[in-house]
């Protein structure tokens, strides 16, 4: 299990100030990172004895990636469809938010995202919605992972594929997508999966490994496009250049509030998730990862290449909204609204206001 940085229990209120983040002045439209719809070959994991999740149990994501929404029913029909269904397209998502206003709309609607086989616990059914808590994504609002609700028919219960992720070997997709398929050659294809999904090894072959899928039968991802490690190994720890490696291969992906996945991130999901991939768990919200994260406060002139830095909702203010990752040279990355995509830009031209608020440090070198 990846190391998890100490998280404060203390209640704090959902991304205080981090709405202001997605609605920011408009930039460039960029484009999204392999947009298109998916190949009409691409269906659900077909089901092979799971459930349906039922309240006080733990259920599993089992879709490419499933989005969690503050309530029930927000959805807006024509828009967020291909985003609600088992399987998901998220590519015809994306294309449906293509304008500022439209992806914007998602601010405050939405919590997070989790990926395929990502684990949640169920606190309640209602109707076609179950309230969950996303339970690798740490947050002071619930010790027990992050909350909200997203589509039961995106849920299964697998107690086996519970078992085996915590007993035998795991492939972490380092591929930004990779696609399942029902043979090694890659025939008879499956839904793709996002970059950092972590899914049992059931065996190998020369180009090939055989994965468990929730509620599926076993499936086959390039062996070009995982990391394979054994029952317990921890990822390597990382250089700091290894994490900005990594960030730099999602540039000119659009903005996606709540995005943890290749599909788009918002902030603290991009930050999140490379620091996730290199065995690092940060708090999943911005202001978690500031003040919740037990990192280490680095001051302004301090500031290296691989610290994060924040911004509050005003200068001088306390409610955080925006982290970005410092390159150095007066240079950060970061996905920084609905109107943009991952980029890298000058840390002063994105503060004229000073709203700057703080940097902690996550590596050492």
């Amino acid at each position: 299990m990846s190391p998890t940085l100490p998280l404060s229990s203390a209640r704090f209120s959902r991304r205080a100030g981090f709405t202001l983040a997605a609605t920011g002045a408009a930039g460039g439209a960029a484009a999204l990172l392999g947009a298109g719809s998916a190949p009409a070959a691409a269906t659900a994991p077909a089901g092979h004895g799971g459930r349906g999740p039922r309240p006080g149990h733990s259920a599993l994501i089992a879709v490419s990636a499933a989005t969690v929404w503050v309530e029930p029913e927000l959805d807006r029909p024509g828009i967020d469809d291909p985003s609600l269904g088992n399987p998901v397209d998220l590519d015809a998502w994306n294309a449906n938010m293509e304008d500022t206003e439209t992806r914007q709309w998602l601010t405050g609607k939405l919590e997070t995202q989790g990926v395929l086989g990502s684990r949640v616990l169920v606190d309640e059914v209602d109707g076609d919605w179950a309230k969950v808590v996303v339970t690798h994504q740490p947050t002071p609002r619930d010790e027990r992972g992050y909350p909200g609700w997203m589509p039961v028919a995106q849920l299964v219960v697998d107690r086996r594929f519970e078992r085996l992720a915590e007993t035998i070997s795991t492939a972490t997709v380092t591929a930004l997508r990779s696609r399942l398929s029902g043979t090694p050659s890659g025939e008879d294809p499956g839904i793709e999966v996002s970059f950092d999904t972590i899914l049992p090894v059931l065996g190998r072959t020369d180009g090939a490994v055989k994965v468990a899928v929730p509620g599926s039968r076993p499936q086959y991802l390039p062996a070009s496009d995982v990391v394979v490690r054994a029952p317990g190994e921890e990822a390597p720890t990382p250089s700091v250049e290894d994490v900005i490696a990594t960030g730099e291969r999602f540039l000119g992906l659009r903005y996606l509030w709540a995005g943890v996945s290749a599909w788009g991130f918002d902030c603290s999901g991009y930050t999140f998730t490379l620091f996730h991939h290199h065995g690092i768990t940060l708090g999943r919200d911005a202001g978690d990862q500031m003040n919740h994260s037990g990192l280490t406060p680095v001051d302004r002139e301090d500031l290296r290449r691989g610290d994060l830095v924040f911004f509050a909702t005003e200068p001088g203010g306390d409610s955080i909204r925006h982290v970005a990752l410092y390159l150095g040279d007066d240079l950060i990355m970061q996905a920084p609204n609905a109107s943009r995509s991952v980029e890298i830009m000058s840390l002063t031209e994105y503060d004229p206001t000073g709203e700057y608020a703080g940097a902690r440090r996550v590596l050492e070198s």
